[in-house]
């Protein structure tokens, strides 16, 4: 690949993560809703069926691309990816979703949203120095997230620790999906991860949790718009826009999700922003150029 088509690729992965942070900004309503009619266990599972299921239509549509062609070459890698990414992201799933029950939304939003300092904390154990204005940039946007989601003082609670735990798992799901979408398929990993969360969460439902049919019926609008835009679209759109964007890089696009989440409350439910707010926006906006003031998408100091 010529510097050009690489830097075509670049800017491409980039407007995927952007879309990814948009998608799952403007989803958290639907989520909230969807979970007052399914336990988390319950919710976990039907929104990772249907983005598997919604993912099988693009594959046969896109069949003879290049990247469906990476399958015939690296099926073995591409299970072994699919089932790390699905392990690491049913825990995290799980976690997360389990906390949201008692955790004060904001509150459980700012601390899930660590894992913009975890992932370059996994980074530099994996021998990656990172550039200066990297640094500031992970530092602004921890501030930018601390003025979006914070409300009043952040007290200790018993929930802070999973919900942490939770922030450094989806930050591990982001090293293992960057490692493994540039050797394999984007779509195919997107899919079999799903498919992996999903039979490691059914179990759980139904020991844990009594699914109703009645009342995943009654909640059908916001499940299946989890389940095929945010976990079928979004983490299609994460994946392919890690084939060329460095993991830290990435993560601090995708937490822009904080940013888009605002505006969806001001524009769908007619929400006002604060001065502290609009402060954080401008901060994680700022943190997101910055980052990309890097030559040629490196990030680690030789």
């Amino acid at each position: 690949m010529n510097k050009s088509q690489f830097k075509k690729l670049y800017i491409l992965c980039n407007i995927s993560l952007l879309g990814a942070a948009l998608i799952s900004g403007l989803s958290f309503v639907a989520q909230k809703i969807g979970m007052t009619y399914t336990g988390p266990f319950t919710f976990n599972t039907l929104r990772c069926a249907i983005g598997s299921l919604s993912i099988l239509p693009l594959i046969y549509f896109f069949r003879n691309s290049a990247d469906l062609n990476k399958i015939n070459s690296s099926k073995t890698l591409l299970f072994k990816g699919a089932f790390i990414a699905g392990c690491v992201l049913f825990v995290a799933f799980s976690i997360n979703q389990y906390c949201m029950i008692y955790a004060p939304a904001s509150k459980a939003g700012f601390i899930t949203s660590l894992y913009v300092i975890f992932v370059p904390v996994i980074a530099v154990f994996m021998k990656h120095k990172m550039l200066m204005n990297v640094k500031i940039s992970i530092l602004l946007a921890l501030l930018g997230l601390y003025l979006l989601c914070s409300k009043g003082s952040l007290s200790f609670e018993p929930w802070d620790i999973l919900l942490l735990l939770s922030a450094f798992f989806f930050a591990l799901h982001i090293i293992v999906v960057s490692h493994y979408s540039k050797k394999v398929s984007a779509l195919a990993l997107s899919c079999l991860q799903f498919v992996f969360a999903c039979i490691l969460s059914a179990p759980f439902m139904f020991i844990l949790e009594t699914p109703a049919l009645a009342n995943i019926l009654a909640g059908w609008k916001p499940i299946l718009f989890i389940g095929v835009v945010v976990t079928g679209a979004a983490y299609t759109l994460q994946i392919f826009g890690h084939k060329a964007t460095h993991p830290v890089l990435a993560t601090l696009i995708l937490s822009s999700e904080a940013v888009f989440a605002l505006l969806g409350g001001v524009i769908i439910l007619n929400e006002t922003l604060s001065m502290r707010e609009i402060s954080g926006c401008i901060v994680m906006i700022g943190a997101i150029i910055l980052s990309q003031l890097t030559p040629k998408n490196k990030i680690i100091q030789k």
